[in-house]
């Protein structure tokens, strides 16, 4: 059997398992969880079993190898669900991926295992309280003593940050350099000593924030006071002042990752509507027939169907190893504001019904915002995207 044909196999058979793990087991309690703001441990098992936790993960390291283009596939099947979940594994994934791009062959060998197994679980510490899309403000510093770093400073909207044990931490290991990117640095740091387990001090989880959607996954603060973390183990690379272009580099495949949910949301919103307008009656007729809604579901459907081909396009360029920091930024803000704009329509469609809390359009709805924001604001990536025509086609 050829490569692209075994390749194409594999990948349907992972798809059939996470098309019937979501069927049998996130169906069922979904709704209840999301209203609960409950913290899905039997899920996240579930996952971990699935070996979600180690996707993108190289086999080497115990992980699945998935290609970026399987990836958003299984990100957008799960989303239309439960987006929550999705949350879960790709933050601790962009957290995995710095370790796997950038990390030395010691920090490799000794982090890739844990994460892909699911047994070291966490996300990626960027935001600060001042400072979110613009990561050269943040005020985290790691200051090296001997074979140590101290780090104080206060990290929030951390995914997993609660749940989770690791984190791939950016702060300044030199305040004063200019411009200030050259003096920021990647660390992992966890809660516990990663080989004997002790807890350390100086780290501890702020408040939970409270959110408007995107419930069940724990969205949290960290705050450092004179923690301390083994060097060699944690500085990734073993290089200072390069952890702003770890930060950047992982986000491509966060924002892939929001654009797949992005279009997970709107196939949904889509679905749950067209089904809808075939069976509520306005007027002696379904409401399918009435060309209001039939110029709505014509629209909902040809930007769905754009947004998932432009996700499809980013996941490629990945997969060949190019820069994507374009085609990644037209698919997150393209689907984004498509995901918003059908989940709005889905709740028009469905009137006083979409309004329920009995009803997923509700949770569509407040999800989808979401999506516009994580990962990078739409508009810092039309910033880019602008950018990024100018650079590749000179005048």
């Amino acid at each position: 059997m050829a490569d692209g044909a075994r390749a194409q196999d594999d990948e349907t058979l992972i798809l059939d398992a996470i098309d019937k793990w979501v069927r049998t087991k996130v169906a069922p309690v979904a709704m209840k969880l999301e209203h609960d703001d409950v913290w899905p441990a039997a899920l996240v098992d579930d996952m971990r079993e699935l070996g979600l936790f180690g996707a993108l993960i190289d086999p080497e390291y115990g992980g699945l190898g998935l290609s970026a283009t399987t990836y958003a596939r299984i990100v957008t099947r799960i989303a239309k669900e439960w987006m929550s979940l999705t949350g879960i594994f790709n933050s601790h994934l962009m957290m995995a991926l710095i370790v796997q791009k950038f990390g030395t062959a010691e920090q490799k060998e000794f982090w890739l295992p844990r994460f892909a197994a699911g047994a070291m679980r966490g996300g990626l510490g960027l935001t600060e309280p001042d400072a979110g899309t613009d990561l050269q403000g943040i005020r985290t510093t790691a200051i090296r003593r001997g074979d140590r770093y101290v780090v104080n400073g206060t990290k929030t909207w951390i995914s997993n940050a609660i749940e989770g044990e690791a984190n791939a931490l950016l702060v300044k290991t030199d305040p004063a350099a200019s411009p200030r990117y050259k003096g920021m640095s990647m660390l992992i740091v966890t809660k516990h000593d990663p080989r004997t387990g002790a807890p350390l001090k100086g780290i501890r989880n702020g408040r939970k924030l409270e959110k408007l959607g995107y419930k069940g996954i724990d969205s949290g603060e960290f705050i450092f006071e004179d923690y301390e973390c083994d060097a060699a183990l944690s500085l990734v690379g073993g290089k200072e002042g390069e952890g702003f272009l770890m930060a950047t580099g992982g986000l491509e495949i966060g924002r892939i990752n929001v654009a797949a949910r992005a279009v997970g949301i709107a196939q949904r919103a889509l679905e749950e509507s067209i089904k809808y307008a075939q069976v509520r009656k306005t007027m002696g007729k379904p409401i399918a027939e009435h060309q209001a809604i039939q110029l709505k579901l014509g629209e909902m459907a040809a930007k769905t169907r754009a947004s998932e081909l432009l996700v499809e396009d980013a996941a490629r360029q990945y997969d060949k190893g190019a820069r994507v920091d374009m085609e990644a930024g037209m698919a997150k803000y393209y689907a984004s504001e498509t995901a918003v704009e059908v989940a709005t329509e889905a709740m028009r469609i469905h009137g006083g019904y979409g309004y329920s809390k009995e009803f997923v359009i509700e949770r569509l709805y407040r999800d989808a915002p979401l999506m516009c924001i994580g990962e990078g604001t739409n508009e810092m990536q039309r910033i880019i995207i602008a950018k990024q025509l100018v650079k590749r086609n000179p005048a």
